[in-house]
């Protein structure tokens, strides 16, 4: 069986001027054994784990956000940590997939696009986790992207961001997915967070690739 290439079904999602339009695609294709979601671990992101195993925050009474949720795994961490968890994507069909891969779940999945996101949800989150969303979707769309991610933090909030990272030698315009730069990553600030630290660490599984790992802090 011929599976679906991402990468083609990025680019025709792009020529029809929609640069989200892919992901429901690509996991209808997935559950129908066409196609693999790169992206889907069957676990929560290794930087997230160890920033909560560093951090251990106490999300008692607190409320999360995961953007870009797709199946679930980084979702369901984030509520065993005691967050009050939405988590929201753009493709129902992943949402689908996280309820049933977790019956049992606490979290609100919600389906929702990161580029027009619900006005109710601006400073509503204690914790925002952003891992790779960002940097599968086009420059084009990146600064709106990432003023939507800031957005979602409330006072006093946290913003974990997790990305990888362009390399001297990478092509920009080759993706998706299309790595941050330092600039990018920093721009999640957005004048209205404050850097808490940035990580750059290497890829277990691509040789010579990196990852950022960035923690940004809302006002009180």
């Amino acid at each position: 069986m011929n599976r679906m290439d991402p990468n083609e079904v990025a680019a025709e999602s792009l020529a029809a001027n929609d640069p989200t339009a892919w992901f429901e695609r690509l996991y209808q294709a997935a559950q129908g054994g066409e196609a693999v979601v790169p992206w889907d671990r069957g676990a929560p992101h290794r930087l997230l784990v160890e920033w909560a195993e560093q951090r251990r925050p106490d999300g008692a009474g607190r409320r999360a956000v995961v953007v870009g949720a797709g199946v679930g795994d980084d979702a369901e961490f984030v509520s065993g940590l005691g967050f009050d968890t939405l988590a929201f994507d753009v493709a129902p069909t992943a949402l689908r997939a996280a309820r049933e891969r977790y019956p049992d779940s606490r979290v609100d999945y919600r389906v929702a696009n990161l580029l027009d996101p619900p006005a109710e949800w601006r400073h509503a989150f204690d914790l925002v986790v952003e891992n790779i969303t960002v940097q599968s979707m086009p420059r084009s769309v990146r600064e709106q992207a990432t003023a939507n991610v800031t957005g979602l933090v409330a006072p006093g909030g946290t913003l974990l961001v997790i990305s990888a990272a362009l390399g001297p030698d990478d092509d920009p315009e080759a993706g998706p997915p299309w790595p941050l730069t330092r600039a990018e990553l920093e721009a999640f600030a957005g004048g209205r967070l404050e850097t808490v630290g940035i990580e750059l660490t290497p890829h277990p599984d691509v040789p010579g690739a990196q990852r950022w790992r960035a923690e940004f802090e809302g006002p009180a």
